[in-house]
């Protein structure tokens, strides 16, 4: 795979950074907020102009010098987005004009090396954009007024100066790469996994619950397989999500789950298993999305056993038996260990969620089922089952023809589908079972 040419941008907080990157997406994926600080890690997106891709990288807002804990994090991620970038964007608000920050910043900028382009933002009117003339204090080069949230000024013209020497790529192939999407409480360390499968500091690790708040891909290799990791932010009960920016980074963890092809469940085996964790569970089988239960912290459990893992897999199917059909990893993001049965059981559970049945082979099982344990009849009439067929993968969905959908119930249906898990597998996928009455169309 060819690698598209990379953008970074960068300033001061609040000066519409995550504006533009929706302006130039085309869609409202980064969270985008009057706070300052809202946007900490550094957040991937692939962009088009003219037939031209390239990946825009979104920072958080950055004051150097700044010695709070999350401030120096999202400072340094700055700098290692500015190191992968070709070219960087440097932002600048118009409307407040040149702040003493901004000097600061251009100063780091220019150390980089790289080519650097200033836009100021905020340029809603002709008086704003006679503005930027001010900006050539800055010593970055030819300030270009624009207006990220009006997608007026000069942001055709900035895309042009910036695209001008990236080549027009051929259409890709089809995506095969497997996306994980790391989900879980707040807390249960889920950026710490994905830093230690990248081996890199890729999004900020805090011990203050909901660091994370948007959803960040990212890109591994493992078996020449290729796969994307997405950490997500922490899902806490709907009672205790603030409104606002706490409420849309919970809102993109859900919209991560439904966009991936297996959701990684992180649970802390300090912790133990909650109601959170079980409402999690519900939106990811709800989705219909392939699920790997990773209890983490394991390095932490004291005077562990050889029936420890086997005790905390049954408390596991007494307190969340409906994923039963899940695999269950115990992990230390730590120490590492069995890290690399994340990829592993990915690729499994993949596999299960895709896998087709032959339609031959299915009548076969559900037939022998039938006839082993017949349904009970209701008000004198009896269930027959006529024909069954798969009808889709991710997750497999199976549609039974009968003669009364009425008379199929769910202990019934719940019986049907262990009867296919037995025959064909399906661990880590849910199994969906559609009814139809014969000659209903």
């Amino acid at each position: 795979m060819k690698r598209k040419p990379t953008v970074a941008i960068v300033g001061r907080p609040n000066v519409g950074k995550s504006t533009f990157v929706n302006r130039l997406v085309g869609a409202r994926h980064s969270i985008v907020d009057d706070l300052p600080g809202v946007t900490r890690d550094r957040i991937y997106f692939d962009v088009e102009w003219q037939n031209k891709p390239f990946t825009v990288i979104d920072t958080g807002g950055i004051i150097p010098g700044d010695e709070d804990d999350i401030m120096v994090s999202i400072f340094d991620q700055a700098k290692l987005a500015c190191e992968e970038a070709d070219k960087i964007i440097f932002l600048v608000d118009g409307k407040d004009g040149i702040n003493p920050i901004d000097y600061d910043i251009a100063n780091i900028l220019r150390q980089s090396g790289k080519p650097i382009f200033l836009a100021v933002n905020k340029c809603d009117n002709q008086e704003s954009l006679m503005m930027t003339n001010d900006f050539y204090a800055l010593a970055i080069g030819n300030p270009i007024g624009i207006s990220a949230l009006h997608g007026s000024g000069g942001v055709g013209d900035l895309l042009e100066i910036i695209t001008e020497d990236f080549e027009v790529f051929e259409a890709e192939e089809e995506d095969n790469r497997i996306k994980i999407a790391i989900v879980g409480r707040p807390n249960a360390g889920k950026s710490s996994i994905v830093n230690a499968l990248l081996n890199t500091d890729r999004v900020i690790v805090s011990d203050v619950s909901g660091t994370t708040r948007d959803s960040i891909d990212s890109y591994i290799t493992y078996k020449d397989k290729e796969f994307i990791i997405v950490d997500t932010a922490g899902i806490r009960k709907k009672s205790k999500v603030d409104y606002g920016v706490e409420k849309f980074a919970v809102d993109r963890a859900i919209r991560s789950i439904r966009d991936c092809d297996v959701a990684l469940l992180v649970i802390d085996a300090k912790e133990g298993i909650s109601e959170q964790d079980k409402k999690i569970s519900s939106i990811i089988t709800e989705a219909g999305k392939g699920l790997i239960v990773a209890i983490n912290k394991w390095d932490l459990i004291e005077e562990k056993q050889s029936n420890t893992i086997n005790k905390f897999e049954k408390q596991l199917e007494i307190d969340i038996p409906f994923l039963s059909f899940a695999p269950k990893i115990f992990i230390s993001a730590v120490t590492k260990q069995r890290l690399g049965q994340i990829f592993d059981k990915s690729i499994e559970v993949y596999e299960q969620c895709t896998k087709r049945v032959s339609t031959g082979l299915l009548n076969k099982v559900v037939n022998e089922a039938y006839a082993l344990n017949p349904p009970t009849s209701f008000k004198g009439k009896r269930l027959k089952i006529y024909y069954v067929t798969q009808a889709k993968t991710q997750p497999p969905t199976f549609i039974l023809f009968v003669n009364n959908e009425e008379l199929l119930k769910d202990s019934y249906k719940r019986y049907l589908e262990n009867k296919l898990r037995e025959a064909f597998g399906f661990f880590g996928t849910p199994i969906r079972i559609s009814v139809r009455e014969r000659g209903n169309r």
